[in-house]
């Protein structure tokens, strides 16, 4: 089960989701098959020639023992596409990811929530549940990107923060700030799965942004998994914000 204790685990695996104008492809019995209709954007074009132009590259490996299980931990760089600059990610990995398609969990860094232990969000509650489940399984990985606050980085966050405070929803608040909705590129993750030589997936996800990136860079996802932590009252708007204006797979109400 992938669930810490008390959680039980939900499958969704027959849906059609309709984001940014695009329409996803489908995912029937497990598996996902591609929609010759998907009418392709200037986003995720981009997001395809950054996954295919940018090298990355392995600066480290060593071992991660974690109240889940020991992991492989492995460090990444690669130019940051349009700049001069370079970025990192962390792929926090356990057991052979070749012999059987293995769990993946797509996560972005939180600080707030991951080392302040903040209740405005999910995200600690996620990245607990998806290390459980991998290690439970023995197989998978969890690609962590530096891209807080949906890529808007944590000082604009925190800005964003401050005007739901004063009662903007999360959306909201971005795009009073001048951001979209969503600013994470994803294709960092897809050049790392490449590199991995991992080409079928079991995600990890209530996102339907990142089924989308993950099959239009060649990578096959057979299964989503929803990954799904309790809510807290003082969570429960960011989450139907989620669900409501993102399209974001989530049972709460």
């Amino acid at each position: 089960m992938l669930a810490l204790p008390g959680q039980q685990r939900l499958l969704r695996c027959s849906y059609t989701c309709e984001t940014q104008g695009f329409r996803d492809a489908k995912v029937v019995e497990g598996e996902l098959q591609p929609d010759k209709s998907v009418a392709e954007g200037a986003a995720w074009i981009n997001m395809l020639k950054s996954a295919h132009q940018a090298r990355v590259t392995r600066v480290v490996s060593t071992r991660l023992p974690t109240i889940f299980g020991v992991f492989d931990l492995i460090g990444y760089e690669r130019a940051k596409p349009g700049t001069t600059e370079s970025e990192t990610a962390l792929v926090i990995t356990c057991g052979d990811l070749q012999t059987r398609v293995p769990l993946l969990r797509m996560h972005s860094q939180c600080f707030t929530g991951e080392v302040l232990g903040s209740l405005r969000c999910d995200c600690r509650g996620q990245l607990e549940l998806a290390m459980a489940g991998i290690a439970e399984e023995k197989s998978g990985l969890v690609l962590y990107e530096h891209q807080e606050g949906r890529g808007i980085g944590l000082m604009a966050k925190l800005k964003a923060y401050a005007l739901q405070d004063k009662g903007l929803d999360t959306v909201e608040a971005n795009h009073a700030l001048g951001f979209d909705a969503d600013c994470r590129d994803f294709s960092f993750a897809v050049a790392i799965l490449h590199d991995l030589k991992v080409r079928r997936v079991r995600l990890l996800s209530n996102n339907p942004q990142k089924v989308q990136a993950l099959a239009k860079g060649g990578i096959e996802v057979i299964e989503r998994i929803a990954c799904e932590a309790p809510p807290n009252p003082y969570a429960l708007p960011y989450l139907r914000t989620k669900k409501q204006k993102m399209g974001h797979s989530l049972t709460v109400m």
